[in-house]
């Protein structure tokens, strides 16, 4: 059965898709929460580019790492921000091969947010190399010198997850947007907007031919792009997995980090399809019934997390190991046992909100509930890497002297800036909704009515 009439009006037009969506980064309004996103998202792009230079210059000892704590802020972050990428192509991909209409008012926010969150990810991985203008050394490439990369290492497999995962977002972001660019080039009325439109749609003419090989394309980059979540995902469970410490030994961590993973990213989607839903006036694009699928997306994922927190917990103590026994009391009960109860107080008790459907089509609801998604996820990364480190196999070595440092802190808020500018800029410039896939599902509806 096709769902569109539920989430669409049914009197919708195309002419109305096109003002609402095409005409918007043509005829942008001076709008004042714009202007002052942007100027925010560039105070914090400053503040992590200082950050960045002063950790190029005196080197990653400004952090607040120390023995036994070597893994912190900047693993913890880099692991949050790649969290928050997946469900943007789980949204996308995974709703396209299923052919879920709902999808089309949604998929380009998440595409846009995943394509932004992998750079912040990105960027991490490059900075606590501590030389990070030889990051190419992780690579593969011809070597003269007989110095291949270490494919054991953990830095090997960054390259290749992000480098893959990019690459591939960029593909079906830009694969998907060809037919809107085509629309912004014939409704553009400055010269240098059509050419640069123009360009950008490859020559599209709206052919019955162009239409099929985009569809088969489009298909086909979903294709790749399912699996690469769930690859991408369990991979970097495998950073804790393949360590010594205790703590870090769960069966359940590849699920458990998929989950996760999704589960913060579609907590995002939620808050910046609500935000440019107020933004743009979209009431009849981005629907109540819209917010309400995100929230039960939401409130699943988030329990497939709870789930995960109470299988390392059961595994910890059913295994026997007296050590995981150690890191899971720590969890629960030592100095940072604040980062666990934080975790499950927004991830699982925050989140039964939206049992109440009144609620879950609430868009104030659902942006608090967001909100205290994402800050529980951090909350659970930091749980999952700091607070085993300190409680490692020597109990001479224990530690509870972990202490984040400014610069640490600094880099980790002024990301929001890197991911905050680029967005700000393609809400300008481009179509935030795809129009085009709007108008094929209405089209769709009307010939099954």
């Amino acid at each position: 059965m096709n769902d569109t009439p539920h989430f669409l009006p049914a009197t919708m037009s195309h002419r109305a898709v096109t003002e609402q969506v095409i005409d918007l980064p043509l005829r942008f309004p001076p709008c004042r929460a714009w202007r002052l996103s942007l100027a925010l998202s560039c105070a914090l792009l400053t503040l992590f580019l200082v950050s960045v230079i002063v950790l190029l210059v005196k080197g990653v000892g400004v952090w607040g790492n120390n023995i036994p704590v070597a893994w912190a802020f900047d693993i913890l972050s880099y692991m949050w921000w790649l969290g928050i990428g997946h469900a943007g192509t789980f949204i996308s991909a995974l709703l396209l091969l299923l052919e879920r209409p709902w999808r089309n008012s949604l998929n380009r926010v998440a595409e846009l947010m995943t394509l932004m969150a992998v750079c912040c990810a990105g960027l991490y991985p490059l900075l606590h190399l501590g030389r990070p203008g030889y990051f190419f050394w992780t690579a593969p490439y011809p070597s003269t010198t007989g110095l291949w990369p270490q494919f054991r290492s953990p830095t090997s497999w960054d390259f290749f997850a992000i480098l893959a995962y990019l690459l591939v977002s960029i593909a079906f972001l830009y694969l998907g947007a060809i037919p809107d660019f085509a629309a912004l080039r014939d409704r553009a009325r400055h010269r240098m907007a059509q050419v640069g439109y123009g360009l950008l749609a490859m020559g599209w003419r709206y052919d019955a031919a162009h239409f099929q090989h985009w569809h088969s394309a489009y298909r086909f980059i979903a294709v790749l792009a399912v699996p690469l979540v769930f690859a991408v995902s369990g991979g970097y469970s495998f950073l804790l997995d393949l360590g010594t410490m205790p703590g870090w030994h769960s069966t359940v961590f590849p699920p458990y980090f998929v989950a996760g993973a999704v589960f913060s990213g579609f907590a995002l989607v939620a808050l910046l399809a609500c935000a440019l839903r107020q933004f743009a006036g979209w009431d009849q694009l981005i629907t109540l019934r819209h917010l309400d699928m995100l929230a039960r997306l939401l409130l699943a994922s988030g329990w497939l997390t709870a789930y995960g927190y109470v299988a390392d917990i059961f595994m910890a103590f059913y295994s026997g190991d007296p050590d995981e026994r150690v890191v899971t009391l720590a969890r629960l009960a030592g100095p940072t046992a604040w980062s666990f109860w934080l975790a499950v107080a927004c991830n699982v008790g925050v989140l039964q909100a939206l049992w109440w459907p009144k609620l879950r089509r609430s868009p104030r609801i659902l942006c608090c509930v967001a909100v205290a998604v994402l800050i529980g996820m951090w909350c659970e990364r930091f749980m999952l890497l700091v607070t085993p480190q300190t409680r490692d196999f020597m109990p001479s070595a224990w530690t509870d002297a972990y202490f984040p440092s400014f610069w640490e802190v600094s880099l980790f808020v002024g990301s929001f800036g890197v991911f905050g500018v680029p967005f700000c800029l393609f809400v300008r410039l481009l179509p935030m909704i795809s129009a085009v896939e709007v108008k094929q599902a209405l089209d769709r509806a009307r010939r099954q009515a």
